[in-house]
């Protein structure tokens, strides 16, 4: 994968198309032909945006980032499934890259879900976007689907802002020093810390509205 990456990369032309890069982007392609001696930064740290953001990472106490280090993983698309505590580079890869003969969705799933598998014990919360769950299929995870309720109690599935749930939720889950195993964990917790997640007859709802950003 990096050495795809490096070949699309080192042209102006092959980054624009396959890293879809825009005039004001297209220096990112730079990360990828360093890989091997650009500075590293925990996982947790190196990513950024609606996602991230609300975990508040930089300024999170030693506890907290422990609990992420220990439970949390992160589908990259250049490095696969690696732990919030792995030390990466910076890199300009997506899901939905195009690097020629290396496919993502082809390279990727069968050695992803194993590593998946070996790397995690008990309850397995998957909140990936659909295009990163395509790099590798996690069975029996429990994958809710963030909605928002309005006044009448009408519930709506959310695009983009989603992530700011789900970030919201992980940043929870670690300050509480959340130990859960099992779905009935889940629940139980969730009831306790006012988040609403509720078993529907096609998955499970969290309900945007109930996760409150979390003070560092």
């Amino acid at each position: 994968m990096i050495t795809a990456a490096r070949s699309v990369s080192s042209e102006e032309s092959s980054a624009r198309t396959a890293l879809k890069l825009g005039p004001k982007s297209i220096a990112e392609r730079l990360r990828n032909l360093v890989l091997d001696s650009a500075p590293t930064l925990p996982a947790i740290d190196r990513y950024t945006g609606v996602l991230y953001d609300p975990l508040g990472a930089p300024d999170a106490d030693d506890a907290t980032r422990a609990w992420w280090f220990d439970h949390v993983l992160v589908q990259s698309a250049m490095f696969g499934p690696i732990g919030a505590g792995d030390q990466i580079p910076a890199y300009r890869l997506s899901h939905d890259s195009r690097l020629g003969s290396v496919r993502l969705t082809s390279h990727w799933p069968g050695v992803s879900s194993r590593a998946l598998a070996s790397r995690s014990d008990g309850l397995v919360l998957d909140l990936r976007s659909e295009g990163y769950r395509q790099l590798g299929p996690a069975p029996g995870a429990l994958a809710p689907r963030v909605v928002s309720v309005d006044g009448d109690g009408r519930r709506k599935a959310l695009n983009h802002w989603n992530k700011t749930a789900k970030g919201r939720l992980v940043a929870m889950l670690a300050r509480t020093g959340a130990e859960i195993a099992s779905v009935d964990d889940l629940v139980d917790w969730a009831r306790e810390n006012g988040v609403v997640l509720e078993h529907t007859t096609d998955g499970w709802d969290l309900v945007a509205e109930s996760l409150a950003p979390v003070a560092a």
